[in-house]
């Protein structure tokens, strides 16, 4: 019986430990890491907008109290050179088009692709296929090992730490540190609050028809001026944004005119609408139960094994008898524990699904660039 008793311990220690181990050292850098196979749409609303629209055939003009709508599309692009089966690089592709409701004019678009660390979600060069595009021909590339889009650009890092993080502004093009400003629940979520408050920036200088800044001259020259106060809900497990508002101001000034006086161009805030944040918080639940499994699981596994193993080796000493045995049962617990871990975990990977090798190219969506 006690030859029984120190076996059970032993061995019952020894698949506990040696599954911790293997679900730390083996399933979380397979598990905890951004998907290739990404494939999201969220919609974006404002209310009561002044901005510039473009009428068909017409000159562009500021309107006031608009609504707008910015959709935005993300998706993985399989057939870059980056992507690999169980690499440490991802490349994605995101398209945003912001429409005013009322005639369906299209305010602005852009379409980015960027390669991105699986597991901090910054993104990395070298990266053949990375470019922005805001104006359709016009589409700006990354040369050599440059890094065209630093920083975070989609998801914030997996254990997203309070601290502050670069965040890429994709008008400023460069990255703006966004700080930490505290916890608050989300449907049933503990996030974390991230805000910055980007003061009105000169983006350049052009001329621009005298109508649109209330000039009777035919040509004016302005400095376009960009600010804004953005606020991100982050899940900080996964590093998921769950949620995005933005209080967007952009002027024309002419050089006589101080902040304020100048022509808005847009002026309003977008967030995201309450279907599209219930959707992330009900993908980031999902997820929630299967990075407890590598993440949590683990340590109690290792503690629970590191306590059986010692009661087993006290008895084995106090008693003096079961030694072959409880040798046996280490052996076969250890064995029998990582053989059903390391299998489980490599058929949870979700790169195993994914044909790499047969892929043509990536989807390509109609963005809507003028």
């Amino acid at each position: 019986m006690r030859t029984a008793v120190v076996a059970a311990l032993l061995g019952l220690g020894a698949f506990a430990a040696a599954a911790g181990l293997v679900l730390q050292l083996h399933a979380y850098p397979l598990l905890a890491k951004l998907q290739h196979d990404i494939n999201t749409v969220s919609i974006s609303r404002g209310e009561g907008v002044t901005a510039v629209v473009y009428p068909p055939g017409a000159a562009p003009e500021v309107r006031h109290d608009l609504s707008l709508t910015a959709t935005t599309h993300v998706e993985g692009d399989l057939a870059a050179p980056e992507v690999k089966e169980n690499g440490d690089v991802t490349v994605w592709k995101r398209a945003t088009i912001v429409k005013e409701d009322a005639d369906g004019l299209v305010l602005s678009a852009e379409v980015r692709k960027v390669c991105l660390d699986r597991r901090t979600g910054e993104a990395v060069a070298p990266c053949r296929g990375e470019f922005y595009e805001t104006e359709q021909g016009k589409r700006i590339t990354a040369e050599g090992r440059s890094l065209l889009q630093p920083g975070l650009n989609f998801v914030f890092p997996f254990g997203t730490e309070q601290r502050d993080h670069d965040w890429y502004d994709t008008v400023l093009n460069r990255p703006v540190a966004i700080h930490f400003a505290g916890e608050q629940l989300l449907q049933g979520l503990d996030v974390y609050r991230f805000a910055h408050t980007i003061p009105p920036t000169a983006l350049g200088r052009f001329a621009v028809p005298g109508a649109l800044v209330g000039s009777a001259e035919s040509s004016v020259d302005v400095t376009q001026y960009y600010g804004v106060t953005r606020t991100l809900l982050v899940e900080p497990r996964t590093g998921a944004v769950l949620s995005v508002r933005e209080d967007i101001r952009q002027e024309l000034r002419t050089a006589a005119q101080a902040e304020g006086a100048g022509t808005p161009v847009f002026a309003g805030e977008l967030g995201l609408t309450n279907a599209s944040v219930t959707a992330n918080v009900d993908q980031v639940k999902q997820n929630l139960p299967k990075l407890f499994m590598i993440t949590v699981l683990p340590a109690v596994l290792l503690a629970a094994g590191a306590a059986l193993l010692a009661a087993g080796a006290v008895l084995l000493l106090r008693w003096r008898r079961g030694l072959v045995a409880g040798a046996l049962a280490l052996v076969f617990g250890a064995c029998l524990a990582g053989a059903i871990t390391y299998g489980v975990t490599n058929a949870s990977d979700p790169d195993g699904s994914l044909d790499l090798k047969n892929v043509v190219s990536s989807t390509n969506v109609d963005y809507g660039l003028r």
